[in-house]
């Protein structure tokens, strides 16, 4: 292998682990809280990915976005009002709700490419991350003095609800999804020249390069709020001793649900950026990335935010450095994952930075 091919792969692995992160990140958080696997979250990405799709491809009907937004809108301000409070919405919320769409989807998605794709970005991760609450409001929450294997049972029953549903809204068919050009023309910065005058050059798509920047980036914000602000502070109290920190008076089920609205919010700009990586969606795009992205946790430790993002990078790396040295197993592709699970639980079951967590009796 030549040398600007290695550094082209060491890119893809680097894009490609960076996704696996921010999806293992969703995991790793509910389960740091809940100790609950939340499988329907490789679903969320999917949707993320879907809302991305039809706000840029499709031109989405501006009264579909405006019924999107108000339902997302009602979302959060049922989970997060006051107990006893009615759910009250004034009236200029809805009426930049339905401007904002009305110019959207009216006037922008039609003339210019590059907004469109800003505030579609900014849609979908809203919408997803709306979605991500209703799922805990509606599969979990009710399930919290249930035990453990009724909520297992749950997020799997969720999963399937999405994804058929998706089938039902969107059919089955993939759907091609429209790419900036300025994210895919390739960039190409010259190595030097042989003996025989031949020009060495590597070639990288600007994508590979922005993935892994978007995603330190947001790790880094989801790191502020954990451990700089009380909300954060509410939710590693949580994942600690659920039960002392209700009786401090902390309204538990608004942290759970905001810690599903981030991981949510994490996992739509990980389906946005997958979209474009890999510009085809389908309903059931998000059960592989997804099962990857829980060994990614599991790699790294779950329950240990740093642990999901190392873990994603490091699967993405095995991944895609064992495709680039030996090409003939790319069919085997998946199953490498896999395998790393089992030699992960059999080596150490806590991962690479998890902690041994003491059952109370």
């Amino acid at each position: 292998m030549s040398f600007d091919m290695f550094i082209q792969h060491l890119f893809n692995a680097l894009a490609l682990g960076s996704l696996y992160g921010l999806i293992a990140i969703g995991y790793t958080m509910v389960y740091g809280i809940l100790r609950l696997i939340n499988f329907a979250h490789g679903d969320i990405f999917m949707l993320g990915a879907y809302f991305v799709f039809f706000s840029t491809v499709s031109f989405m009907p501006a009264w579909a976005a405006a019924l999107i937004l108000m339902l997302g809108v009602l979302v959060l301000s049922y989970t997060f009002a006051n107990k006893g409070s009615k759910i009250r919405i004034s009236s200029w919320i809805v009426a930049a709700v339905l401007g904002v769409a009305a110019l959207y989807y009216g006037f922008i998605a039609p003339q210019d490419f590059t907004p469109l794709w800003a505030l579609a970005v900014a849609f979908a991760i809203f919408a997803t991350s709306a979605c991500g609450i209703a799922v805990d409001r509606a599969a979990y929450r009710p399930l919290r003095e249930a035990p453990r294997i009724s909520a297992l049972i749950s997020a799997i029953g969720m999963s399937f609800l999405i994804e058929n549903l998706c089938i039902v809204l969107f059919t089955g068919l993939p759907r091609p999804v429209r790419q900036p050009e300025i994210l895919v023309e390739p960039l190409v910065f010259e190595l030097g020249k042989a003996a025989d005058g031949a020009v060495t050059a590597l070639h990288v798509v600007p994508l590979a390069l922005i993935v892994p920047v978007i995603t330190l980036a947001l790790v880094l914000g989801l790191l502020w709020i954990i451990y700089r602000t009380k909300p954060g502070l509410a939710m590693r109290a949580i994942s600690r001793d659920i039960e002392t920190t209700r009786l401090m008076g902390v309204s538990v089920n608004k942290v759970i649900a905001l810690t599903f609205g981030l991981g949510s919010a994490l996992a739509a700009a990980a389906g946005i950026m997958w979209a474009l990586r890999y510009p085809q969606i389908h309903p059931y795009m998000g059960i592989i990335p997804g099962l990857k992205a829980f060994i990614a946790a599991v790699f790294g430790g779950i329950g240990s935010i740093q642990g999901a993002m190392i873990g994603g990078l490091l699967l993405g790396f095995i991944e895609i450095m064992i495709i680039a040295f030996f090409p003939t197993l790319s069919g085997y592709r998946d199953a490498f994952a896999f395998v790393l699970l089992i030699i992960i639980l059999l080596w150490k079951p806590t991962g690479l930075l998890g902690e041994k967590m003491e059952e109370k009796i």
